[in-house]
């Protein structure tokens, strides 16, 4: 294996295909935002699988935030499994994968369109089949991702989400907020957390915590974690590990806590110190912490931008965690870059 995977490349490759995302595609949210607020949607519907559903929980936290409409994530198998049509008049349905190859997304995104909602597809690919089949699409401008495990198509994804919605809003605040997002990312990707490589390199078992915004990245990290490590991750909001899952915690079982410099931060710190009090091995991006372990994060200029950064630097951490445990990230046991499901 050589030193620079192809992930390592293409992690450090997030901050320009940003750059360029929010030049080269800025036209094309401009455009799809307008048609949003001039259609005024009563809800928002999601379509997505893995990584890029991921970025449908962020969308679905920014847009609740931000627009106060509600967000309800579809299970693509609701069209290509069972044939059911949903009642989506005056709705808007955002389509995201990076291929936009998948046939069920696709069905679901056609259904969608059928019953009446506005779609909008967020893809690398904007001659893909989910493309053809939306009203606007959304190119992220990623360019060529060779590692399995996506890292700046996911980025570029919640990205153009949160554009949409900050033009859809138009909110000056956010939109300057994302157009600075490019420099943070840059200083994100010198946090590494070695600390926490170091805790984790004998373990196959771990939760990883967030809530809000941060939730959404805390279940792409318990992926990444699985997929790159082959570590054992579950993601719990904050609020629910409390209940039955804190009963695996044992003294010395790791926890990440992905804390933003949001509203959240300060109960999220609360979970990790009580796990950590409570013989748990934690750990938690946040200088608030009294008694698990701090990580290192780049704060940006608003609260739902901070996530981005907060992924970032965990990309530039699972990297390296993968290759000390010796085992290549670009090549996980058992998967393929492109996954079509039915």
């Amino acid at each position: 294996m050589t030193d620079q995977t192809h992930m390592y490349r293409e992690i450090r490759e997030i901050p320009e295909a940003t750059r360029r995302l929010l030049s080269e595609g800025r036209e094309a949210i401009e455009i799809a935002a307008d048609d949003l607020r001039r259609a005024e949607p009563h809800f928002i519907s999601t379509v997505a699988r893995g990584s890029s559903d991921h970025a449908a929980t962020y969308f679905k936290y920014a847009s609740e935030l931000t627009l106060g409409l509600p967000v309800a994530s579809i299970g693509p198998s609701i069209s290509s499994i069972y044939g059911a049509d949903l009642k989506l008049a005056h709705s808007a349905c955002i389509g995201i994968s990076q291929s936009g190859q998948s046939p069920d997304i696709v069905k679901m995104t056609q259904s969608a369109a059928k019953q009446g909602a506005l779609t909008v597809a967020i893809t690398n690919e904007p001659t893909s089949p989910l493309a053809q089949a939306c009203k606007h699409t959304i190119p992220i401008h990623a360019g060529t991702e060779r590692s399995v495990a996506a890292t700046k198509t996911f980025v570029t994804s919640v990205v153009a989400g949160l554009a949409l919605l900050a033009f859809w809003k138009q909110d000056k605040a956010l939109i300057a907020a994302i157009d600075e997002l490019p420099d943070h990312l840059e200083n994100a990707v010198a946090h590494d957390w070695p600390a926490l490589r170091v805790a984790l390199k004998n373990r196959d078992s771990l939760f990883v915590l967030g809530r809000g915004p941060s939730y959404a990245m805390s279940n792409e990290a318990a992926l990444k974690f699985k997929e790159t490590c082959q570590i054992h991750a579950e993601s719990y909001s904050s609020a629910e590990v409390l209940h039955g899952p804190v009963s695996i915690v044992e003294p010395g079982y790791p926890v990440l806590a992905l804390a933003s410099r949001d509203a959240s931060e300060s109960s999220i710190v609360s979970v990790a110190d009580k796990l950590a009090q409570q013989g748990a091995l934690a750990f938690a991006t946040s200088d608030l912490v009294k008694h698990a372990e701090p990580l290192g994060f780049t704060k940006t200029s608003h609260p739902l931008t901070d996530p981005l950064t907060l992924i970032v630097s965990f990309y530039a951490f699972i990297e390296k965690l993968a290759r000390e445990r010796g085992i290549n990230p670009d090549l996980p046991r058992n998967l393929k870059k492109v996954t079509e499901t039915v």
